[in-house]
Formats: C-alpha cells, structure tokens, sequence
C-alpha cells in the first residue's frame, strides 16, 4: 500500500508539471477558466501536516460506506424484527430510503459547504448521522426505521459532497492527487467494515440493532474532530477573512509556505472574472457536453449493477446454498478495499479511459459468470463455490476502475465556475439510478429470476464497454476538449 501511494504521488508530480503545458489548451475549453493553483514546491521541507485533518474528514467516508453496507447482512434479521420478512417492497424502501435522503444531501451539501464553510458543515452533517443511527438502532416499527435510514441518507449524502471538495482544498498540490484516491479507499473500508460487523449475527438475531447503533461512534468523532480541524484556506480567502487564511496554511503546510500559497491563492481568484454559474447555465452549449460526461459517469456505474451485490449479495449467497453467507459477503467486501488500493496506484500510470475500459470488460465476465452458476445444471453442484468466486472477481474488477475513476474525473473536467454545481448534479444521478436498484432489485430478481438479472446487467456493462472503446464517445470527446489525460 505504501509502495503504491509513493508511485501514485509520482505520478501526481508528473502529471501536475505536464498540466501546465496545456494549461490554455483546458482553460479554452472549459470557457477561460484556469482552474490550477501553481503547484507548492514538493522539495522543500514542511513543518506543517495534513494527514490527521484527512483522516477525520475520512471519517465521513467511512460513514458513507458503513451505511450502505450495514443492510447487506441485517436485512434479513430486522425484517423478521419488523414484521415485513415476507414484503419485498417495504425492504426495499428500508434499503432505499437511505438513498433518497442521500440524493437530498448530495445536492445540499455544496450549498452548506459554501455558505458555513468546511469544517462547520462537516459538524452539522454529524446530525442526521448521528440521530440516524439511534432511530435504526432502536426501532420498533418500519416507519421508525424509514425515518432514520432517511435521516442516515442526508448525512451520507452531504459527506459525499464535502469529504472529497475538503481533502482537495487542504491537500498540497504535489499530492492532491494521491489523497484524493483515498476518500474512495475509505468508503470501500466502511462497507468492509459493515460487513464483518454483520459475522455475529448467525449466533445473535439481535445483533443488527448494534450493527446500525455502531455507526453513531464515529459520527461523534467526526463531529469533534472538525472542531479541531483547520478550514480550508481557499474558502476562508474567498471569504476575506485573510488573517485566518494563514493560520490554516501555517498549521496544514508550515509557516515557511504561507506566503506561497497566498499568492497562489491570489493568482486563482484572478485567473476567472466570471460569477459562479447558476443550474440553467449547466445545460448551455458551453457545459453541457462536459456536464453530461459527469452525470453519465454515474448513471452507468449504477446501471453495471454494483449496490444490487452491496446491498443483496449475503441473500444471492444464502440463495446459493452458501452457509456462510455472511462471511462470504465480508470477503467480497476485503476484495473492494483490495482493488481500490491497486487502482490508487495505477490511476495516474494506466490513465482512466484504461482502467474504465479493463474494468467493465472484468465486470461483464463476472457477471456472465454468476448468471451461468444459476442456470447451467452442469454448473449446479459449484453453484455455491462460483457465486461467490464471480461476486468477487465483479468488485474486484469494479474496485479497479468503475467505482474510483468517476469520483477523481469530475473535478478534473468541470471548470471552476461550474464544478459545485456540476458535481452535484453529477452525484444526484447517482444516488436517484442508486435508489431505484436498491428500491427494485428484490422484486424483479423474485419476479425473474437472479440468473436474468444478472444476465442483464452484463449485457449493459458489454454494452458501456463497447462504447467507451469508441473513438467519438462521451468521455474522450470530453478529454479531448479539457486536455486530461484519461
């Protein structure tokens, strides 16, 4: 992992001395904007840190993935609980409520972050969460459940907006890029997390209730963690508050840059006279290419299928014959966490228009896989044995270039004036396509079948795969215009 972070962080250099090469042929592109701060000098010491302020906000991260991996192995359990272990419809909205609160947060957060700052946002977030987890912790009823996986969705939502725009603001350049990657690495560990937390359950029916109560312990760290967190010195500096600006720099990079980067700062908020752009502008001739990459990117991670194995993968095992269901889900979720650090390392050497492309081809045998592990009878006495062989193989290849490139892509595509809006816009599309599979799935894998279900979403994934190996498709055209390199 180490190894992987310095050729990573190498590769960030080299990309960032590049970049500066085509910096007009992006800032045409995306309508004059220079989006790039001139980059801190990497070889001069720093008596300052960032580290520890990355690893608190990481624990949104982790919050986002705890939350959407928790109802894996408890589903089951609180259904029975709850009184719905035969209504596939309202577990799916228990599965799916945290994903339209998620929406509602993803398109607030940016808002929040811009008018109370960072750090402050990142304290009112630690709400929902907090409460969330109590309410699903302790009810009694499915409405009460609904409340606080709504109430979790906001906080997760909000999170996925800020946790990734905080780490950036505070990173210093030479490593923005290898610090960036690790907000998905963390979401992937929430989920692994979820996960292993679900293995007590075979022995305890109860245990789901801690399951849920567990995710309040690092919502209140997040919480005091941001108290003690600098802001971010490009918001307090578009803010006019100067003095406070050099303290966060001198606490994140060390007094010796603090002049540095006030320049840079300087030289940023010159670079573009325009106002920031409202939502119609994002449809204008000008963005709307760009902003149609950004949403499409996420439209076909969800549409490849990966929250149906997130969020269903221990009853497709139990389904299989599998008895350790549970514990074959918290082995999918290490498979995750594994091609996500492997992709942190590749991303700058391979490109993202590689990995996408190595990603879904991965992904599309996988899936044709699972789906032949339930149909072909000569499969049938390895049912067992290959679903959870082809579930991993799935994450594994999704880990490797699906889940992480379109969460680093945006910010590379979207021109300054735009970016708050488009990322929003971009991370709606996810959770609204998120929140339908998840609302769904069970219904049509009972009225289907999974074997069909799973057939289908290889054949989107074939489907997206031809596409992208097009020379005339969205995310080239898209990289053609702004210069990043993909």
């Amino acid at each position: 992992m180490g190894a992987g972070l310095v050729r990573a962080t190498n590769g960030v250099q080299t990309a960032i001395r590049s970049s500066f090469k085509s910096r007009s042929v992006k800032a045409q592109a995306s309508g004059g904007d220079i989006e790039d701060l001139t980059p801190i000098n990497p070889q001069e010491k720093s008596s300052g840190t960032v580290l520890p302020f990355v690893g608190v906000a990481c624990l949104g991260a982790i919050l986002f993935g705890y939350h959407l991996g928790v109802v894996n192995g408890a589903l089951e359990y609180l259904a029975k609980d709850l009184g719905i272990a035969e209504n596939t419809v309202l577990q799916g909205w228990v599965v799916s409520t945290l994903l339209a609160g998620a929406t509602v947060g993803s398109f607030t957060g940016g808002s929040l972050a811009d008018k109370f700052g960072r750090t402050r946002t990142f304290q009112l977030d630690a709400i929902p969460l907090i409460i969330g987890a109590i309410l699903t912790a302790t009810a009694q009823s499915v409405q009460t459940m609904i409340i606080g996986r709504l109430l979790a969705g906001i906080g997760i939502g909000i999170s996925s907006a800020i946790v990734p725009l905080y780490i950036s603001e505070i990173s210093p350049t030479e490593i923005r890029g290898a610090l960036g990657s690790i907000n998905q690495l963390f979401i992937c560990i929430g989920i692994l997390a979820a996960l292993v937390a679900g293995l007590p359950l075979a022995g305890n029916p109860q245990w789901w209730r801690t399951m849920f109560g567990i995710a309040a312990v690092p919502s209140i760290l997040l919480a005091l963690g941001m108290a003690f967190s600098p802001e971010s010195p490009r918001w307090l500096y578009q803010q006019g508050k100067l003095p406070e600006a050099e303290k966060a720099i001198r606490t994140l990079y060390g007094k010796e840059r603090v002049a540095d980067v006030m320049h840079e700062l300087r030289n940023a908020g010159q670079g573009s006279t325009e106002p920031e752009a409202g939502w119609f502008d994002l449809f204008s001739s000008r963005y709307w290419k760009v902003v149609s990459v950004g949403a499409a990117l996420f439209l076909f991670q969800q549409l490849a299928g990966i929250n149906a194995v997130v969020y269903y993968s221990t009853a497709v095992f139990r389904s299989a014959g599998i008895a350790s269901d549970v514990a074959a889900s918290a082995l999918v979720g290490a498979s995750n966490v594994f091609g996500t650090a492997i992709a942190s390392s590749l991303m700058d050497r391979q490109g993202r228009k590689s990995l996408l492309m190595t990603s879904f081809a991965g992904m599309a045998a996988s899936m044709l896989l699972l789906s032949l592990s339930f149909t072909w009878k000569v499969l049938a006495p390895y049912s067992g044995t290959l679903a959870v062989v082809g579930t991993v193989l799935y994450v594994l290849s999704f880990s490797l270039g699906a889940g992480p490139v379109p969460a680093l892509l945006l910010p590379e595509i979207f021109a300054s004036r735009i970016r708050a809006k488009a990322v929003a816009l971009s991370l709606g599309t996810h959770w609204i396509s998120n929140f339908v599979i998840g609302l769904y799935f069970l219904s049509v894998v009972n009225k289907f079948g999974i074997s069909s279900v799973y057939l289908g979403f290889a054949g989107e994934i074939v489907g997206r795969n031809r596409a992208c190996s097009e020379s005339d498709n969205l995310i080239c055209t898209t990289s053609k215009a702004t210069g990043v390199s993909i």
